[in-house]
């Protein structure tokens, strides 16, 4: 597998379909919430509320140059909203948007890796012992989302507020959310959304009393083999340099793609 620009289209298109999807579901636990989600470059500008990491614009420049008309409808997008313009920068994109953020003030606000791995259909798939993985009932949405809270941060007390971002999630198009049980509890969560043949791994957590027994590994292992019986080809995830999630993908066989620089526009 090359990391080419070929293949920085389709994993950026995918992402792209992921946010806007997210944009679409987040008023499903957030009623008064107006997302928007705007097509441009060949990616999207996505808003879902002040604050959400999700408010940033995603796969830009992957099809040519960027127009100062594109940009400028991006900017506009947010100004919209009073919310300062976020874009989420592949570095495979084309060099003029690199410039546009430069002229425009943007700074560094984090970097982000991008993995991908290619799905054999033969390949074998094992849980970890004592682990059993499975997607959430229409009635586990709330259970899947405290899970989730309380790995994320660490803490068994944490309980998510109905505008949690992580609360959209069981409501995406196209995505499936799973959890991880060990001795009959909820241990750990994740979730997965398809997208042309390629599945993105996203949005996991182990509570803390359960770490280190395996959850995790259990939910990339069972992720991975759904994606392999839905036909796809190709899978993908999005982690912070040097994290625990880091190491758990490449022990799964992922390889770094490319890292992502997210930019903010300075006040």
């Amino acid at each position: 597998m090359f990391a080419d620009i070929d293949l920085a289209r389709r994993l950026e298109a995918a992402e792209a379909a992921k946010y806007a999807a997210y944009a679409r579901a987040r008023p499903c636990v957030v009623p008064e919430l107006n997302p928007a989600a705007l097509p441009v470059s060949g990616g999207v500008a996505v808003y879902a509320g002040d604050g959400s990491p999700y408010s940033r614009a995603v796969g830009l420049g992957l099809n040519g140059p960027v127009s100062h008309a594109e940009f400028a409808a991006v900017e506009s997008f947010y100004a919209n909203y009073r919310s300062a313009p976020q874009l989420s920068l592949c570095p495979l994109a084309d060099s003029s948007l690199l410039e546009l953020t430069g002229r425009a003030g943007y700074r560094v606000e984090m970097f982000m890796h991008t993995w991908a791995r290619i799905i054999d259909p033969a390949e074998d798939f094992h849980l970890p012992p004592g682990i059993v993985v499975c997607p959430i009932a229409y009635d586990e949405a709330e259970l899947w989302a405290r899970v989730a809270f309380k790995g994320g941060l660490d803490s068994e007390d944490a309980e998510p507020a109905r505008a949690s971002v992580i609360a959209a999630y069981p409501y995406m198009a196209h995505t499936t959310c799973y959890l991880a049980w060990i001795d009959g509890e909820a241990a750990g969560a994740g979730a997965m959304t398809l997208h042309d043949g390629l599945a993105e791994l996203f949005g996991a957590s182990t509570r803390p009393t359960f770490r280190n027994r395996g959850a995790q590994m259990a939910l990339l292992a069972s992720r991975l083999a759904e994606a392999q019986r839905q036909g796809c080809d190709l899978a993908t995830a999005h982690t912070e340099p040097g994290s625990a999630s880091q190491r758990n993908v490449e022990r799964l066989g992922f390889r770094l793609a490319y890292t992502k620089v997210h930019l903010v526009k300075s006040e």
